[in-house]
């Protein structure tokens, strides 16, 4: 099993157990981690906490993975990553969840609970309202450079602050 999808789990356990968080400290996933025990190791593998603190972290820049698991909420603070979620750039389109068959089977209902989560966060990008405004009224200025278009709309214009002078002659 990756580090990563152990990191996952750990954190999607205590979320899951904990709804009315908003966030959890690194040192709370860790431990997690080591109750949970998926590799069969007394104590917990060295890379989990630096897959915790910045290996899985969405909002940080790459380094080296692009794994988009985790989202650092403040100054320590964790949760998962969900859809709504700010994201580095050099971060899209990273993982950001466990492949079913790569986590034991015990741990695959975890995969439906988060799937229901970010279902019920709200809009995703694709149903964004403000995106979603992209094109009505583009027939208003058809034919017709934005610049231009502008321009015609500000004719008469005066600003107050200089007495009745037009602000917009030029551009």
């Amino acid at each position: 099993m990756r580090v990563a999808d152990e990191v996952w789990i750990a954190t999607a356990l205590v979320q899951r157990e904990y709804p009315h968080s908003a966030d959890f400290a690194v040192a709370d996933i860790v431990v997690r981690a080591q109750g949970e025990n998926l590799t069969g190791t007394p104590s917990v593998r060295p890379g989990v906490r630096a897959q915790v603190v910045q290996h899985c972290v969405v909002t940080k820049p790459p380094s080296p993975n692009r794994y988009q698991m985790l989202v650092e909420t403040g100054r320590g603070p964790r949760h998962l990553y969900l859809p709504t979620d700010r994201c580095h750039p050099g971060r899209r389109n990273g993982k950001s969840l466990s492949q079913r068959q790569q986590i034991p089977e015990a741990y695959r209902p975890l995969l439906d609970w988060y799937d229901e989560l970010c279902d019920s966060t709200g809009p995703s990008r694709a149903q964004d309202p403000i995106l979603g405004l992209r094109g009505p009224g583009k027939e208003l200025w058809r034919g017709e450079e934005a610049d231009t278009y502008v321009l015609r709309l500000r004719e008469g214009w005066q600003c107050a602050r200089c007495f009745g002078t037009p602000t917009y002659s030029s551009i």
